[in-house]
């Protein structure tokens, strides 16, 4: 199984170019291409709803995620793109090596939620000093379509099987947050189901 993250996936381009801008004045550097796609170890991936990390300028950043198995069928989750801000302005690619990256347990079938994508809404929070932050909240349609992130993928030579994609996310309420924990939730409507994920973060001595 491969995994992939896309990063730089808002849908409106013109807030994009601005993010990056934003992004450029505090040492990240600007991404190669937008979208961008980062390449990731498989290993990363985390169930076990803990994670260890090396300093304390690390944060989650709640994802959907794709699904694919050998024959092409899709599930949809929601997933954490845990990254380490502080790596990120070096490489944007080595903060995200170096992080795991959690995933829920539960799944929608692409095709039962296909016809609501757009309106599909992500959210997460942090635990910090004691409390549940809201950190992010939005839709799916602050994103590039479905139909744009498999012409980006296709473009990029990565086929929709046995594969595990990290799409995007939504912006944040109010800048970075590093807290002890994260949690983060994938909505449907339709369905009228959510799924959500949460997981504590261990700090590891530098």
């Amino acid at each position: 199984m491969k995994l992939y993250a896309i990063g730089y996936s808002g849908r409106d381009k013109e807030k994009t170019y601005e993010h990056i801008r934003e992004l450029k004045e505090i040492g990240v550097p600007e991404p190669d291409s937008v979208p961008e796609l980062y390449d990731l170890n498989p290993r990363l991936l985390n169930k076990e709803r803990n994670i260890h990390v090396i300093g304390n300028e690390t944060s989650g950043e709640v994802e959907i995620v794709l699904i694919a198995d050998e024959n092409g069928n899709i599930d949809v989750t929601v997933g954490s793109d845990h990254t380490d801000r502080s790596l990120e302005t070096i490489s944007i690619q080595k903060s995200k090596q170096i992080c795991d990256k959690p995933i829920a347990n539960e799944t929608f079938k692409l095709e039962d939620v296909i016809d609501e994508w757009d309106d599909l809404q992500l959210s997460s929070e942090v635990y910090e000093k004691g409390e549940w932050v809201k950190y992010q909240l939005g839709k799916v349609s602050t994103m590039i379509s479905l139909d744009e992130i498999k012409a980006f993928l296709q473009n990029k030579e990565v086929e929709l099987r046995n594969v595990i994609v990290f799409c995007g996310t939504v912006p944040l309420l109010d800048g970075f947050k590093y807290g002890e924990a994260f949690r983060c939730s994938i909505h449907s409507n339709k369905l009228e189901k959510t799924i959500s994920l949460e997981y504590k973060i261990t700090f590891l001595r530098e």
